[in-house]
Order: C-alpha cells, then sequence, then structure tokens
C-alpha cells in the first residue's frame, strides 16, 4: 500500500489565464487548483521541481500535505496535464481529502509470469477503478498469467485486490486475454487482407 504523505509548501495565486500561466512555468512554478468538500477552489502555484519528484516516487495518486502558506491540507493528485512535446507539467488538479477518508482513483494494473506456451497475452485495460482509504491507496494491482491457457480471460472481478480496496469499475471490464498465439496471427493477416481488399475495390479504374 502507498501510505507515504509528501510534504510541500506552496503559495496561493491571483492572476489567471495563459500569459499568467507561461509565466509561472518560466519561474519554475506549476499553477494548480485545489477543490474538495464543498469548498471554494483554490488557485495554487506548486514548486515544479518538488511536485515532478512526488510524482516520479509516489506515481499519479499521490497524497500530499500542503502547506499554504501556514495553513496545512492534505491533498490527492487528481489529473496532471503534461506538454506532449516539451514533457513539463502545465497544470494540476488537486482534490482535498481527509485522513479516512475513501476515495474512487484509477489504480495501474501489472501483468505478471508468463502464460502457456504458444499464447499471447493482450491486455484490455492499463488501469482500474477501484475505492481505497486515502492513506492506503496501492500503487498497483497484479494481474497473474502464470500457466494461463489459451482462451483465459481476466475480469475485473477476478482482480485479487488488497484488503480495504473495493471494486467500482464494471466487473465484467476485461483486464487481459489470453489467445492462441497462431489463431492471433491468422487473424490479423485476414484483417489485413480484408482492409486491402476494400481498397482495391474502391479505387477508380484506370481509363483505357
Amino acid at each position: 500500500m502507498a501510505t507515504q504523505t509528501s510534504k510541500l509548501s506552496v503559495s496561493t495565486r491571483t492572476e489567471k489565464g495563459k500569459g499568467a500561466a507561461r509565466r509561472a512555468r518560466r519561474e519554475g512554478k506549476v499553477p494548480a487548483v485545489l477543490y474538495g468538500h464543498g469548498t471554494d477552489p483554490q488557485h495554487l502555484h506548486l514548486p515544479a521541481r518538488d511536485f515532478a519528484a512526488i510524482l516520479r516516487n509516489n506515481g499519479l495518486n499521490a497524497i500530499i500535505e500542503l502547506d499554504i502558506e501556514g495553513t496545512s491540507q492534505l491533498a490527492l493528485t487528481k489529473q496532471v496535464d503534461v506538454h506532449p512535446i516539451r514533457n513539463y507539467i502545465e497544470h494540476a488538479d488537486l482534490l482535498l481529502v481527509r485522513r479516512g477518508e475513501k476515495v474512487t482513483i484509477e489504480v495501474a494494473i501489472v501483468v505478471e509470469g508468463d502464460a502457456a506456451p504458444g499464447t499471447l497475452v493482450v491486455s484490455d485495460a492499463s488501469v482500474v477503478e477501484v475505492e481505497a482509504d486515502a492513506l492506503s491507496i496501492p500503487e498497483q494491482i497484479a494481474v497473474s498469467v502464470e500457466g494461463a491457457t489459451a482462451g483465459t480471460a481476466i475480469h475485473a472481478s477476478d482482480l485479487d485486490l488488497p484488503e480495504g480496496v473495493t471494486l467500482i469499475a464494471d466487473p465484467e471490464t476485461l483486464i487481459v486475454a489470453v489467445n492462441e498465439a497462431q489463431a492471433a496471427a491468422t487473424e490479423s493477416d485476414a484483417d489485413a487482407a480484408e482492409g486491402a481488399e476494400g481498397e482495391a475495390a474502391e479505387a477508380p479504374a484506370e481509363s483505357e
């Protein structure tokens, strides 16, 4: 379980808009919003380097003890927007939480083990939505395919969840499928052939 709480000193921000956000990022700050429990949203500046380090060490479901100019607040990182090319944090949404409170989050799925020879393991879902204590959020949920034979299907309801964690996702959500490798390759070849035939049928005939 991920129970470690990171501390971060932050400041409030009054300026809004793209121009203000760009200036903040040049100064090494990440614009953020803290909301929850019916309170008015608080607009904050987070120290970019320290915040990035917390995410690297704790993942996207990090619990942070914020020091907002002398006032302490506990927050969960709810959403982090990263620039698609330059890979810096553009903005963050933080959810106000309390000790002992249950929160709904998405936790990463990790596939472990080797399926039976001649099979192909297909991951259908990379995350699963669960409910957990805010201070006991699992870093990941492992799915074992060790020795699994072709035709094996693991659904959300089959997951071995840690104690105190409740499934929120649809129990029928397919997480991992184990297919026959040869059949999977044949189906892919057939799909490619059908696509090529369709393109040829749609191509205009050359004039003589």
